[in-house]
Order: C-alpha cells, then structure tokens, then sequence
C-alpha cells in the first residue's frame, strides 16, 4: 500500500504528463511511424526527441506520430508543426539529427535547413 504522499505525487505526476500531450503546445512535432519510418529508425528518433525535450524541460512541446507519409525514399521523417508559421519536414533522420532540431529549430527558432525536405 502506498502512503498518501506516494500517491499525491503519482497524480502530480500523471497531470504533468497529461499536459505535455495536451493541445495547448507552442510545436508540435508528429514523427512518422509507418513501417518504412519504423525500419529506418523513427522509433530512436522519436525516443531522443521526448528525451531531449524532457532534459531540457520544455513545457510546451508535444510530441505525437503518424502513419506512412509517402516521402519512404526519405525516412526517418518528422513535421515540425508551429502555429503562424509554415509546417517544415524533416528527412533522413537519426537521433544526432533530432537533437540538433531540438537545439536549433525548438529551443532557438532557426529552421536546420540541412535536414529540409518539405515546407509548406
């Protein structure tokens, strides 16, 4: 049995998260996890970017996948989604990529224009 304070910090916890999914994000960044996506290495891309935004606690970042996007040539791939500005793809993705997105396009504002593949 946990003791009242063990769980008063269980349920801090668990709206913390809730948070962190819910929709009031300043970026959104929507990995694809299709099966080209996932064979190429989306699902390490998409662990350091939750890891890399939760060591830098950054609060208002959601991190979300979808399915196949038709860009398989290009996988990993992943949109970074800000309200005002065009959506930017990002291809052939690997985890050193994700944190330099992070670094610069998240946390600074500078688009990595290296890794572009798309821009709407």
């Amino acid at each position: 049995m946990k003791s009242l304070e063990e769980l008063r910090k269980i349920r801090e916890k668990a709206q913390q998260d809730m948070k962190l999914r819910g929709s009031e994000s300043r970026v959104k960044i929507v990995v694809g996890m299709g099966t080209s996506g996932i064979a190429m290495g989306a699902r390490d891309v998409m662990k350091t970017f939750i890891e890399e935004i939760e060591k830098r606690t950054l609060k208002d970042i959601l991190v979300t996948q979808t399915g196949e996007k038709g860009l398989s040539s290009m996988e990993p791939v992943a949109d970074i989604i800000e309200e005002g500005k065009p959506t930017v793809t990002y291809g052939y993705l690997n985890p050193e990529k994700a944190r330099k997105i992070v670094s610069e396009h998240i946390v600074n504002g500078r688009v990595v224009t290296d890794f572009v593949v798309a821009s709407e």
